[in-house]
């Protein structure tokens, strides 16, 4: 009865194994216990539903890609209370496009974490993958700072997620309106935007990003929007759609048609499509499109395994280390060659390197008198005839 025992215990415990090996990894913590003189008074809630985090925007979130989400209730000795709330996405241009999206044109801009902004009590900054929402029971002039250590108490992402979008930097400053900036990667965030054209038209599944400011003209607030492909030639046949859709003709044949956002002018640049609607006259557009140029600058952001034996400087540090060593090799070569000839030649004379007669060199002596020639050892000289 006990061999059975024993497998079963062995079953039980591959079985157990197995279960743990196959567990979904928890992710690590968002949010720390405390930090700036801020206790944390209650412990962390963590949920991976994003109807947990907004209900409202849920759909949202996702679509940035939202993973999980930590609420915490911080306190201090003075009795002032601090709710923060963290949002952790796959990477950090989801969880720009959520910051993005939340801030309004009447936040201030702050020196927090990545980007910052804030109202009243209320401060939203981005840390690499990570949006947070902290609301102050009451400010004081070391808030800022206070958030700056929680900014670095945040878990650091890895490589690839930490890139920040780059189609934001082709938007002008110039006539800019400030915290009016939107970064879009689907169609639900661009039609909670007001977006200038259909999310039809933009076609997310073709690979696109959309970025979209306001900007202040003669006539009014205006609305430029870019819109990037993975190449130029995906661009041009969006740039076709998007004119076709434009022609006064699209909206009785039942094609998709515009807004009715006013005048309405395009640009493609590279593989982006800038568009400008509003109340903008020819001349302003015009310089408004003409601002935005492409400029293919390659970004890798796949870790390059950055190591020593990767590094061409220490490749080189090498390289002189070899031959310092094949010089010293030479060297200690070289004199052990002739230090054995010497000792050979001083207590050997005989055995190894021949006798000293016939060591000698052949020596004309061109510059010393002649020496009297021995006539014993001269031949004698045949005559003939």
């Amino acid at each position: 009865m006990a061999f059975p025992r024993f497998i079963l215990v062995v079953l039980l415990i591959c079985a157990a194994t197995a279960g743990v090996s196959g567990a979904t990894p928890v992710a690590s913590a968002l949010l720390p216990k405390q930090f700036g003189g801020w206790q944390e008074s209650a412990p962390a809630r963590p949920s991976s539903d994003p109807a947990v985090a907004d209900p409202v925007n849920a759909t949202l979130l996702k679509e940035y890609g939202f993973t999980d989400f930590e609420s915490a209730t911080y306190l201090r000795d003075d009795g002032r209370k601090l709710t923060v709330k963290a949002a952790r996405f796959a990477d950090a241009s989801g969880a720009f496009g959520a910051f993005s999206y939340y801030r309004t044109p009447e936040m201030n801009i702050e020196t927090i974490g990545d980007e910052a902004a804030s109202a009243n009590p209320r401060v939203m900054f981005l840390r690499g993958n990570v949006l947070v929402d902290a609301v102050f029971s009451k400010l004081s002039v070391m808030s800022a700072a206070e958030l700056r250590e929680l900014s670095d108490a945040l878990p650091v992402p890895p490589r690839e997620a930490r890139n920040l979008p780059s189609l934001p930097s082709y938007l002008p400053k110039q006539s800019m309106v400030a915290n009016t900036t939107k970064y879009v990667v689907g169609p639900v965030a661009l039609a909670g935007i007001g977006s200038p054209i259909p999310p039809a038209l933009v076609d997310f599944n073709a690979g696109a990003e959309v970025v979209l400011s306001t900007y202040k003209s003669s006539g009014g607030d205006a609305t430029l929007m870019l819109v990037s492909y993975p190449t130029p030639q995906i661009a041009a046949e969006h740039l076709r759609r998007l004119d076709a859709a434009h022609a006064p003709s699209t909206q009785s044949s039942g094609g998709p048609v515009l807004l009715d956002v006013g005048p309405f002018f395009d640009r493609r640049t590279g593989p982006i499509l800038a568009i400008a609607a509003g109340p903008l006259s020819q001349s302003e557009a015009k310089s408004l499109l003409a601002s935005v140029n492409y400029d293919a600058d390659v970004t890798w952001n796949e870790n390059t395994h950055f190591t020593k034996r990767d590094n061409l400087a220490n490749l080189l540090v090498n390289i002189i280390i070899l031959c310092g060593i094949l010089i010293g090799l030479a060297l200690v070569a070289g004199v052990a060659f002739g230090g054995i000839r010497i000792l050979i030649r001083r207590y050997l004379p005989d055995r190894f390197l021949g006798k000293p007669a016939e060591m000698e060199f052949i020596a004309l002596h061109l510059t010393e008198e002649p020496r009297p020639v021995d006539d014993s050892k001269v031949s004698p000289s045949i005559k003939v005839g």
